[in-house]
């Protein structure tokens, strides 16, 4: 059995942050969304890797290698256009065979992994079998229609309409069967090869379709907000660990993880946080699910609930929340300007202004 993982996309939710990074390597806990998908892939002992790369594809090399790290080994596949996920399918052909595959979406993070799905698919190998999560607004997603018994007849790429609010979950696997279904659809209104048509048109031929209702933590990392909860999510899960330096004016609460070569000094850490190596804190408030990357400078700020990445510098500036803040991004105050009112008022006018 062989993994595809698709690495490419423009990452436009994401935007101002992809203009110079590829979505699926920003981080959640310091560590790359993608790299949590790569992890679950080998945990489910597939180690034969086909990585869709794109426009980024520079980045994703030199962020994965040759797989090994993770104990696989890594194909680089190139898409010019991302022309939707059938169409990666196609552009893998050769890589793939005649081998049985999981697809797994570079920017999904799924809790727990994907072994147990792996395991069953092996087990009872029908020709394709896709997850599946409740939504609450199942209109932005890939949509499928169960019958009483379960089975899947009806998938619906973002309809306007939802038939249910069961939503497809970015990890799929096939059998060789998908590879005529892909060769078969049309693009849609979207211009792309939707991975649903394929699905839907192995559904219409007879083929074997099943379905998994997962009850774990599932997200699409494409937006802002997901990603923010993403890494709550993560350091959620974290062990207590002080391998830096916290001086004695410092106070470090609950699960709190300063890597080697960070300091803490006169701050106050409240956890779950993550500060990575070489990152500086100083005269500042660290609080609840906020990861900083390595070698940044938090000082004299407050700082709850976002992520920072790598080489950024945080500086008097007051209280930041809910916030994504990239690479060698500078964070100060504005300089100060005189307070005035500018205005064209007619005759017979009252103005109260609050001073």
């Amino acid at each position: 059995m062989k993994a595809l993982v698709l690495s490419g996309g423009a990452g436009t939710r994401l935007r101002p942050i992809t203009h110079t990074s590829a979505k699926q390597l920003v981080p959640v806990a310091n560590k790359a969304v993608l790299f949590y998908g790569l992890e679950s892939i080998a945990a489910a002992g597939v180690t034969e890797v086909g990585m869709i790369v794109g426009d980024t594809a520079d980045e994703i090399r030199e962020a994965v290698g040759d797989g090994s790290r993770f104990g696989l080994r890594v194909t680089y596949i190139p898409q010019e256009r991302p022309l939707g996920l059938a169409h990666a399918v196609i552009v893998a052909r050769d890589f793939l065979g005649d081998d049985d595959f999981v697809m797994y979406l570079g920017d999904n993070f799924i809790v727990g992994g994907i072994t147990d799905l792996v395991d069953e698919f092996r087990r009872t190998r029908p020709d394709a079998q896709i997850l599946l999560t409740r939504v609450p607004d199942p209109r932005a997603f890939g949509v499928a229609e169960l019958d009483s018994a379960g089975q899947v007849v009806g998938l619906e790429e973002k309809p306007r309409e939802p038939k249910s609010d069961l939503a497809l979950v970015g990890v799929y696997l096939f059998t060789p069967a998908v590879h005529e279904a892909v060769r078969a659809v049309r693009p849609s209104f979207r211009g792309e090869l939707e991975i649903t048509h394929a699905i839907q048109w192995l559904i219409d031929a007879g083929a074997d379709v099943r379905s998994t209702i997962i009850k774990g933590y599932w997200k699409d990392t494409g937006n802002v907000v997901d990603m923010l909860e993403v890494n709550r999510t993560v350091l959620e899960g974290l062990e207590r660990r002080i391998d830096g330096e916290v001086d004695d004016a410092s106070e470090t609460v609950g699960r709190v993880i300063v890597e080697a070569g960070a300091r803490v000094v006169n701050s106050r850490v409240v956890g779950p946080v993550v500060i990575g190596a070489g990152t500086e804190v100083r005269d500042s408030y660290v609080g609840p699910f906020t990861s900083v990357a390595e070698n940044c400078r938090i000082t004299d700020s407050e700082l709850e609930f976002s992520i920072v990445l790598r080489d950024s510098s945080i500086d008097g500036v007051g209280r930041i929340e809910n916030s994504l803040i990239g690479r060698h991004v500078e964070v100060t105050p504005a300089p100060g300007v005189p307070s005035a009112h500018r205005l064209v008022l007619g005759d017979h006018s009252k103005v109260q202004i609050h001073t």
